[in-house]
């Protein structure tokens, strides 16, 4: 048994006994689900004011607490506030986590890298994103495609880190167009293009390297030249949709939505949508002073897109084959500053699972009387990335490598036992 194989074995059967429920010797959980669409609410979601209500405060008075009243959800005992109340009748099928937690408060860009990497910051490893990891370990779904799709800006936080550039992330800002750089030129006609991929392939032949940058390198060509073929771009074409969807799934980010739903179909593995779009209250997510005025409007806009994106799932018989995750990268305590918004929180905040098979219930975990800290069933980020590999069929307990260096792949992450029952 080499170095790699052992550490292999020895990560595998020390993390399971520890998980929540399990015995010696069981097996990891197992889930069934083939996609994620990952929703990135940057900024900051305040939990008190979404997912997990408290009692009523006042930012005129200075009255720690919620914002907005609650309404009751499909589940009994589970509330969200009153702008989320087309997900409260499907939250039969969504777990609300509240009790997630890191120590990150006072940076957006480490706290965004600990949400998608599911560690801190190392001076020595480029982690990988869940995204690159999920793509690594399961590839695309379909022929032709990419494994990993991002809409939204990129940035290093989702990227491949380690892992290496063919697992990074094919992105697009601009739904109506697609992605940047998969059209050709006008002047490139097919045949031009025939003679361009015949000469590349000939400059290949005999050409033999050792270098991992260049096998990743010619292996991105070849991806780019089958994304640029109509199989793959017919699926930006968000006019093919009736018109009637399109309208319900809403604006800008419903659209993005939309278009997250249309390349699961064609086998894309993982889909980042990013919901930071500032316009609607100046401030995104990131509610410091007057920036919470129209939170309400962004609240309303994700609720619009995700409870339209779970129907459509549904209807397409594709909701428990994909995973629907909300995060952001920290929430925000229940008191108001100064201006009447709120600061930031790592020590309690929600993040949302919906479909993929799992097991709902509505919420899990508990916080205290202001949301402020846990006080049943905490959840770290590891833990948390651990339920999505679980539910994709991937062992939480193995290792990546850095080279021949070892790296657990979700920092000794525990799914949560109760979404597998």
């Amino acid at each position: 048994m080499n170095r790699r194989q052992f550490a292999s074995a020895l990560g595998g059967a020390a993390l399971w006994p520890a998980i929540a429920n399990a015995r010696p010797g069981d097996a990891p959980p197992r889930g069934k689900a083939e996609h994620v669409i990952s929703i990135w609410l940057g900024g900051g979601m305040g939990q008190i004011d979404t997912f997990d209500p408290k009692r009523l405060g006042d930012p005129k008075k200075k009255l720690a607490g919620s914002l907005y009243p609650s309404i009751p959800t499909a589940v009994s005992g589970v509330s969200v506030c009153e702008h989320l109340s087309q997900m409260a009748p499907l939250m039969d099928r969504v777990t609300a986590v509240r009790a997630v937690h890191h120590e990150v408060i006072d940076e957006h860009a480490a706290a965004t890298n600990r949400m998608h990497t599911g560690r801190a910051v190392s001076g020595t490893v480029v982690y990988p994103s869940l995204g690159s990891a999920v793509a690594h370990e399961l590839g695309a779904a379909g022929d032709g495609v990419p494994a990993y799709v991002l809409i939204g800006y990129p940035n290093i936080t989702r990227g491949p880190g380690f892992l290496g550039a063919r697992h990074s992330y094919l992105y697009l800002t601009d739904t109506s167009q697609g992605p940047a750089g998969l059209s050709r030129p006008d002047g490139i006609t097919p045949g031009r293009q025939s003679r361009r991929e015949s000469l590349l392939s000939a400059m290949r032949k005999g050409q033999e390297s050792a270098d991992d940058r260049l096998r990743d390198y010619d292996a991105a060509i070849d991806l780019g030249l089958k994304l640029s073929g109509p199989d793959f771009t017919r699926g930006f074409r968000l006019e093919e949709e009736p018109g009637d969807l399109r309208t319900r799934y809403g604006g800008e980010f419903g659209q993005r939505c939309l278009l997250a739903r249309r390349l699961v179909e064609r086998g894309v593995r993982f889909i980042e949508v990013s919901h930071n779009l500032n316009f609607l209250n100046g401030t995104g997510w990131d509610v410091h002073n007057a920036g919470i005025l129209h939170q309400d409007a962004l609240i309303r806009e994700l609720d619009t897109a995700m409870s339209a994106l779970i129907e459509d799932l549904e209807r397409k018989r594709l909701l428990d084959k994909t995973l629907i995750m909300i995060t952001s990268e920290f929430g925000r305590p229940p008191e108001f500053d100064s201006g009447g918004g709120r600061g930031h929180q790592g020590t309690a905040f929600t993040c949302v699972l919906a479909g993929g098979g799992l097991s709902h219930r509505g919420a899990f975990g508990e916080t205290d009387e202001l949301a402020r800290k846990p006080v049943k069933d905490p959840v770290s980020v590891p833990d948390f990335f651990a339920t999505i590999h679980a539910a994709l069929g991937i062992d939480p307990g193995k290792n990546l490598y850095d080279g021949d260096r070892p790296v657990p792949i979700t920092d000794n992450g525990r799914p949560i036992a109760a979404l597998f029952a």
